[in-house]
Parts: C-alpha cells; sequence; structure tokens
C-alpha cells in the first residue's frame, strides 16, 4: 500500500534554512577555476573580434622601425650598436601600455551589463575581473613575440634563454600593472575617461624613463625621477636578460613592484566592482 505526501502538510522552507546551507565562501582553487573559465570568455572576445589584436601587431613593428632608424646614429652611432638599447625599452613600453585596453574594455562590458549579470552568480568576487585580465596576457605575448621577432630581423642577437625570461617577466609586470587600469575602468563613468586618463599616467612613465635614451644626457632633476621609476628598473632588467641571461637585482625590483601593485590595487578594483555594478 502507497501513500501519498499531502503537500499542504509538509513544512515550509525558510529563509534561514537556505541560508545555512549555502557556501558563504569560495576556495581558493575553485576561484582559480572561475577567473580560467572567465578568462576562456575573454579569448572568444579575441577569437570573434580579431580587430581587437590591431595594436599589437602594428605598434610594435611602427615603434621598432621607428625608434631605432631615427635614435641609432645620434644616440650609439649606428643602428646595430643600439639595438641592445632600444629592443627591450621598446618591448616594455609596448606590452605595458597594452595593458591601458584592460580598462577600457572593462569599462566598455560594464557599461554593457554584463558585470551585473556576473555579480549574481555564486562566483568568486575576484573572478570577472581576474579573468578579463588574463584574457589579455594573450595580447601581451603577441607584442612580445612580435617586438623581439623585429628586433632580430634588423640585426639583433639576444641571448636565447635570457628573451624568454624577459617575455615573461615583462607579462608578469604587465598584468600588475593592469590592476591599476581595472580599478579605473571601475571607477570612471566612460571607457574614453579611462584611456584618456590612462595614457596620460603612461606617456611619462615610459618615455621619462632609461628606455630610448641613456640617463646620462637628461637634467640632473629628471634623472632623479627616472632612476627611481619602476619602469626604468624593468627595462634595465630586460637589457641585463637579454644580453647574457644575467638575472640581477633590477628584476628583483621588478616583481617587487609587480607583487606590491596587485596587493594594493587588485583588492581596490574588486571592491569597486561590487559597489559599482
Amino acid at each position: 500500500m502507497t501513500t501519498t505526501l499531502d503537500r499542504s502538510t509538509a513544512a515550509p522552507i525558510t529563509t534561514r534554512e537556505v541560508r545555512a546551507r549555502a557556501k558563504t565562501s569560495v576556495g581558493l582553487a575553485e576561484t582559480a577555476r572561475q577567473s580560467l573559465t572567465m578568462a576562456y570568455r575573454g579569448v572568444l572576445k579575441i577569437r570573434h573580434n580579431p580587430e581587437q589584436l590591431f595594436d599589437v601587431t602594428i605598434q610594435p613593428i611602427i615603434f621598432t622601425l621607428m625608434f631605432t632608424y631615427i635614435f641609432g646614429g645620434a644616440i650609439s652611432g649606428n643602428v646595430n650598436a643600439y639595438l641592445p638599447v632600444i629592443i627591450p625599452g621598446i618591448l616594455v613600453q609596448t606590452v605595458v601600455m597594452t595593458s591601458i585596453v584592460t580598462g577600457t574594455q572593462l569599462r566598455e562590458d560594464m557599461d554593457k551589463g554584463v558585470f551585473d549579470r556576473f555579480r549574481s552568480l555564486p562566483i568568486s568576487r575576484i573572478s570577472p575581473l581576474s579573468g578579463a585580465l588574463l584574457a589579455d596576457v594573450i595580447r601581451y605575448g603577441v607584442a612580445t613575440v612580435l617586438t623581439v621577432t623585429m628586433g632580430v630581423i634588423m640585426g639583433w642577437r639576444p641571448d636565447v634563454w635570457g628573451v624568454i625570461a624577459s617575455a615573461v617577466l615583462v607579462m608578469i609586470c604587465s598584468f600588475a600593472v593592469s590592476w591599476i587600469f581595472a580599478l579605473m575602468g571601475c571607477v570612471m563613468s566612460k571607457a574614453s575617461a579611462v584611456q584618456g586618463i590612462s595614457m596620460l599616467i603612461m606617456f611619462p612613465l615610459t618615455f621619462m624613463s632609461n628606455a630610448f635614451v641613456p640617463v646620462e644626457t637628461m637634467p640632473g632633476w629628471l634623472q632623479a625621477f627616472v632612476k627611481v621609476n619602476p619602469v626604468s628598473h624593468l627595462v634595465t632588467a630586460v637589457r641585463e636578460l637579454t644580453a647574457s641571461g644575467h638575472a640581477g637585482i633590477h628584476v628583483v625590483w621588478a616583481l617587487l613592484g609587480a607583487a606590491v601593485i596587485v596587493a594594493v590595487f587588485a583588492p581596490l578594483a574588486v571592491r569597486a566592482y561590487m559597489r559599482n555594478t
């Protein structure tokens, strides 16, 4: 003999009981998986809109040719002597400047409302942001490969393992810097404002460094700024690695600066994202 459960006599499910069974936190491993899933979304965006790679494919070629042939003879006497100086500088400038697009695209996505949906999902709060930033590592890789390739075609002969180590170092630092622009994308109301202010920040940092000309030729007050400029430390680290494969103190300073930037700006970006979406 079977009995039928009377729904009218079943105890109702209360909100307190649901909250007691609900997850209140996301583990580190699950956060990593969710971030990679969001990164795959960014890869699909690049796949369906390959014009997003236009800047990282054209800019390295133009900058390498332009700066090398314009400044090579005046600074180092000839192009071949200038290549070990300029290629690391262009590599750092191109890849770091590429991170500006992170904040711009993030602001555009937020304006479309897609991040409001992400915020309502039971996922880690940082995964939508970290996933978007991880997807941009592809852009950094493209810019790195093209810059190194152009240098080799023009006669640059770096240390192979030093080039690989430099590429990893520059992409790590660019990923860290992208958290600054992610914060700006969450705080500012327009993508054009994010791009404009980001350029105002990055142009002085990249050009007022040792990336293109010797520091000794600059005025004293400018030398003081260049010597503490984090871009200068990164450029010097790349030059040392590509020249001899040697990892000096500048590599340590670059990695330490990247860690500090992530530790400071990643929580601020997540907080701004949760507040403004």
